[in-house]
């Protein structure tokens, strides 16, 4: 039986895995943003079986408050051995190039806030030689492009963190899982077309995730077939791709 934290519980892809764990009857303590919206999750969550719900209202970039997220979600759940990182922002490229402050804005909510909590968590983990740390970065961040750089880039700063991470942690037996999903159906990708085999919905990605985790993980593609369509990506030549229009 897990104790499990989730950041950014009222995501589709949280959402999606809480159900999963809650079926497991596994301990679920959610922190985000909207206290209704997070309400209304933790009630669904009970019914569906978590041995217990506990809620906690956080904007993540508010860094602060992240200890105090951390101590509340233990003393809940009488310990904490998972954490989910699943909270974000799809900023609007052109927007960004034209303003430094949401730029800056983007990268605090995709990069800084998780390379804090991910930090203290590490720390608590080190400190008791086990534990999983689960974090949702992109495909985006595996080359910047165009179209999203600004996110791609705070995806990039996370998933080079976390490997380094991954690194320092392995001696002591904590897992640290890079969750690299790629297209996905979610209120997040509202403006973006939709359709095509590229696509996938939340309970997919969920499903994926509560396995990498389970078989000890280090980095996911999701679904499986990213690994390939970005390795193609990462081994063209700059001379060539700067003149793509990706």
């Amino acid at each position: 039986m897990r104790k499990v934290l989730i950041v950014g519980a009222t995501s589709a892809i949280a959402q999606a895995t809480a159900r999963l764990l809650a079926a497991k009857g596994d301990h679920l303590f959610l922190a985000g943003r909207a206290a209704e919206r997070l309400e209304m999750v933790r009630q669904d969550l009970a019914v569906r079986g978590a041995a217990s719900v506990g809620v906690f209202t956080i904007d993540a970039n508010d860094r602060a408050r992240h200890e105090a997220l951390l101590n509340a979600a233990e003393q809940a759940m009488g310990g904490l051995d998972t954490v989910l990182i699943a909270h974000g922002s799809l900023p609007d490229q052109r927007s960004c190039e034209t303003s430094v402050e949401q730029t800056l804005a983007a990268i605090e909510t995709n990069a800084l806030s998780v390379i804090t909590l991910a930090t203290l968590i590490a720390n608590r983990f080190e400190a008791c030689r086990a534990g999983t740390i689960a974090v949702i970065s992109s495909v985006a961040g595996d080359r910047g492009r165009k179209s999203n750089y600004v996110y791609g880039a705070s995806k990039g700063m996370v998933s080079l963190f976390l490997q380094g991470l991954r690194n320092r942690l392995a001696a002591v037996g904590v897992q640290v899982l890079t969750i690299k999903p790629g297209f996905v159906d979610t209120p997040m990708t509202a403006a973006i077309p939709k359709g095509g085999p590229l696509w996938a919905k939340p309970d997919t990605i969920a499903a994926d995730i509560l396995a990498a985790i389970e078989k000890k993980r280090d980095v996911v593609y999701l679904p499986w077939f990213w690994w390939g369509i970005m390795l193609i990506i990462r081994l063209i030549p700059e001379r060539i791709f700067k003149r793509l229009s990706l």
